[in-house]
């Protein structure tokens, strides 16, 4: 009886044992992935959280961790360096950054690679009805936010202002700020007008419209065209009414895309199962944000200006895209 009780006993540590290895050698073998994303009040930080979470439940051996980030620019340096493997940026910047184009890049980031595109980012100048802006050329002499430095947001309102003949010398006062930042320092008076491109109905335009009066500042006519003609990433687009407070027309203003993007060191098979889960649980993209419903597998290459990653482009042979 004891011969037989120790024996068991030595089965279940023998058990305990081997699972405990397994436990061990899985985790080990867990590859670990980061997505540089950008503002928590914006887009890009919730998709990216849409991300992760589709990897933890679908890919168990797969962990991605979402960083917040300076967004466009930063994210394209951070795929350089190889301090993220994935990233969301525009597709504007995706393509400087692939050619090295100055001032924003230094150096081509030869190892970016594109995953797939996501929705647009509409460029969006909110501005408070008191500074009396009716129109791009009034920005001149005013205090504006024009996006943190180096980001996408800061060449976009360089691109904008130029279409108007305008510069960052002809503005009152420039200040760099996050969008949370532009966003309380509209509230406080202590800017005029601040320049967002993201996607239409983030927070951090949602949140101050909601305690000042104030307003979407159209692109549109010859400036548009001009914009669009220079800069084929743009497109004409509008923000459409009733989406911030005070703002019950279409807003005529020009559009990006934002896109995923994944540094070309990481693994065909790794790129290839996140972009397969990914589309195969767009349900979960669609609920992170209002943005996520305009993610759509057939759009995917859309505007896409850089090489495909292979493991992405396997997935989209697959689906007869490409």
């Amino acid at each position: 009886m004891k011969k037989k009780l120790f024996v068991g006993v030595m089965v279940l540590c023998l058990v305990v044992f081997v699972s405990a290895v397994r436990s061990d050698l899985a985790h080990a073998q867990r590859k670990y992935v980061s997505i540089a994303s950008g503002w928590v009040v914006g887009v890009y930080f919730p998709l990216a959280g849409a991300i992760s979470r589709i990897a933890h439940e679908k890919l168990p051996d797969i962990k991605i961790t979402v960083e917040s980030s300076g967004a466009s620019v930063a994210n394209a340096k951070l795929i350089a360096t190889g301090d993220a493997d994935l990233a969301i940026l525009q597709n504007d910047i995706s393509f400087y950054a692939f050619q090295g184009t100055k001032p924003m890049f230094d150096k081509p980031v030869p190892n970016i690679r594109g995953m797939a595109a996501l929705y647009p980012e509409h460029c969006q100048i909110h501005a408070r009805k008191d500074a009396k802006i009716a129109s791009v050329r009034d920005l001149k002499g005013k205090r504006v936010a024009v996006g943190p430095l180096g980001s996408g947001t800061e060449q976009n309102a360089i691109q904008i202002l130029e279409a108007y003949g305008l510069k960052f010398e002809d503005l009152g006062k420039v200040e760099r700020l996050t969008a949370a930042e532009s966003g309380d320092y509209l509230k406080d008076g202590r800017i005029d007008a601040a320049f967002y491109t993201t996607g239409v109905g983030a927070s951090a335009i949602v949140d101050p419209a909601i305690t000042v009066d104030s307003m979407i500042v159209p692109i549109d006519g010859a400036q548009a065209d001009a914009l669009v003609k220079k800069y084929p990433f743009y497109s004409k687009d509008k923000v459409p009414a009733g989406i911030y407070k005070g703002v019950d027309k279409d807003v005529p203003t020009v559009a990006v895309l934002a896109i995923l993007v994944v540094k070309a060191e990481l693994a065909e098979d790794i790129v290839y199962r996140i972009t397969k889960a990914m589309f195969e649980n767009i349900k979960t993209i669609e609920g992170a944000h209002a943005k996520g419903k305009e993610v759509k597998l057939e759009k995917a290459l859309t505007g896409m200006p850089i090489p495909l990653h292979p493991g992405a482009e396997k997935f989209f042979k697959e689906k007869g895209m490409k």
